[in-house]
């Protein structure tokens, strides 16, 4: 049984029998996976589950204007007729992306053919052709209450009518209310609020800050960290592939990341994660090793790098593009104190972490049972739409205010509205207990793939915010060759599933979707990931 979905009504007619799919039926909805699910997928496996269900239908992209629909819709919709606005063709795009896009944008589109997104509604896109897929990724964790959230895009739709820009010069209601707003969310006396637009423009302000306010210079952060793309946190940003042959901000100093997977000390027991490494230790209970030894580093980095006195220490609760790399529990709670004793402030850059993703609390600093001077923060702070924050104590906002600081955009009616309309969702539709449950649940059956795959060398995370990183083998932890790593890739994308990529080498899959996403999402994802090592395998 399959159910024909007009594309401009929306109502289900129950039909028996097969639906040929073809280029001339591309409205037609399978009620069940994906849309036109035959064309959906580069091949689909006989042992694929189905996709799960999705009571959404998208508006068709095309490149052609219709007078009448298909023979058959006119059997489901008597004299209807529409005029479908043309649209660009994809050799048209293409053609616009080679020649007035930054050029960087062709070199790391993901695939090999790309995909062409059209809509979004949830943790679902299509493409122009009408394929489904499940969004495990959030245009890089940054979607996260869902693609066109209902009470998101209405919050929009509402100011759109009534303001849209007057800056902060004038005191208007959107700013101070979502200020109020975002504030009861953090502890004190994290309550001064910065609004900026970006990441790296919060994360440049924020070392300003740390600056202005200990009047001391240099800034420690982890190696494999990003922070920015701006040329003062390029400074900061400790990968080379986001690095320029120029002078960023000088007074950065890297010091080793305490990865227990892949840096020289690691047990079984280190990270605040529902998943361990499969490192062995012999640490007695309440201590570790690993911890240590890491916080040896960071003291050899003070006597070795940085003068006697630091502005400030920089580091994600969970490293993202690093690839969801996890530290041992107790690391920060030393390093803090490390860092304060020399005259600096800590910063938690909580771009990626924040706002629920991590599952057991709204900021992921709070898993670690430690206060920041300063968090930053962007990403899912506005689900897609352009803003970004900076928050601090009292005690530094007034040490900055030696100049003026004013930025445009910062505090934009619409983008207030956003930001409000997506913590309201967040509490009404409870995400945040649902990155733990869902989260939990994701990370241990993945557990389970890496016990049966000997290329998955570590499953890590918290919440939805999830890290798979491969192997040449687990005794090495050599990392899985860039060609490897497409080719699973390429083979999940086939099969109707998004997801990321990060790491020093980019050897680790990034699972950081929606945080909408269910436990049937999770299952279909589980079986593509599986059936996609088991393909490659069988290649080598």
């Amino acid at each position: 049984m399959y159910k024909v979905v007009s594309h401009l009504s929306g109502h289900c007619t129950p039909l028996t029998g097969q639906i040929n799919c073809s280029t001339s039926l591309a409205r037609i909805h399978l009620g069940r996976g994906a849309v036109c699910q035959q064309s959906a997928f580069k091949y689909r496996p006989a042992d694929l589950p189905e996709m799960p269900l999705c009571n959404f239908t998208p508006g068709e992209y095309t490149t052609k204007e219709l007078q009448t629909l298909h023979n058959l819709l006119k059997l489901l919709v008597q004299d209807l007729t529409t005029r479908v606005k043309k649209g660009m063709s994809k050799e048209h795009i293409m053609e616009i992306r080679s020649k007035n896009i930054n050029p960087m944008t062709s070199k790391i589109t993901y695939y090999k053919k790309p995909v062409f997104i059209h809509q979004g509604h949830m943790q679902w896109l299509w493409d122009m052709d009408g394929r489904r897929y499940l969004d495990l990724f959030a245009g890089v964790a940054t979607v996260a209450v869902g693609h066109c959230h209902p009470k998101v895009t209405a919050a929009v739709e509402k100011q759109l009518k009534k303001l849209w820009h007057t800056t902060n010069i004038y005191v208007n209601a959107p700013l101070h209310e979502y200020c109020e707003k975002l504030a009861s969310h953090l502890p004190d006396p994290l309550k001064v609020i910065y609004l900026t637009n970006s990441g790296s423009e919060a994360n440049d302000l924020a070392m300003l800050m740390a600056r202005i306010h200990t009047g001391n210079y240099d800034i420690i952060t982890f190696r494999g960290s990003y922070h920015g793309g701006s040329q003062q946190t390029m400074g900061l940003t400790s990968q080379s592939s986001y690095k320029y042959p120029i002078a960023t901000s000088s007074g950065c100093t890297h010091t080793m990341c305490p990865d227990v997977f892949r840096g020289p000390w690691g047990g079984s027991h280190c990270r605040d994660s529902p998943v361990q490494t499969i490192r062995q230790c012999s640490c007695a209970q309440g201590q570790c090793m690993a911890n240590e030894q890491y916080i040896g580093q960071l003291k050899e980095t003070f006597a070795a790098s940085v003068p006697s006195r630091v502005a400030g220490f920089f580091g994600e609760p969970i490293q993202g593009m690093g690839g969801a790399v996890q530290y041992p529990k107790n690391y920060f709670k030393e390093a803090y104190k490390l860092v304060r004793e020399k005259g600096g402030v800590c910063i938690a850059d909580e771009v990626q972490t924040g706002f629920g993703r991590t599952g057991t609390h709204f900021w992921g600093f709070q898993g670690y049972g430690i206060l920041p001077d300063i968090v930053t923060m962007a990403k899912g702070i506005g689900n897609g739409f352009p803003m970004a924050a900076v928050v601090t104590t009292p005690e530094i906002a007034a040490s900055f205010a030696k100049a003026y600081h004013f930025n445009t955009f910062g505090g934009n009616s619409v983008a207030c509205a956003v930001g409000s309309a997506v913590l309201d969702a967040i509490r009404e539709d409870g995400l945040q207990q649902n990155c733990h449950h869902v989260g939990t649940y994701l990370m241990t059956e993945l557990a389970k793939l890496r016990d049966k795959h000997k290329i998955i060398g570590d499953v890590r995370g918290k919440g939805l915010q999830i890290g798979v990183e491969m192997v040449k083998d687990k005794t090495s932890r050599e990392p899985l060759c860039p060609q490897a790593m497409m080719e699973i890739f390429e083979d999940v994308k086939d099969m109707g599933v998004l997801i990321g990529k990060g790491g020093l080498y980019g050897q680790t899959f990034r699972i950081q979707p929606p945080m909408c996403i269910t436990t049937a999402d999770v299952d279909f994802f589980l079986a593509v990931f599986d059936k996609a090592i088991h393909n490659y395998m069988d290649r080598q």
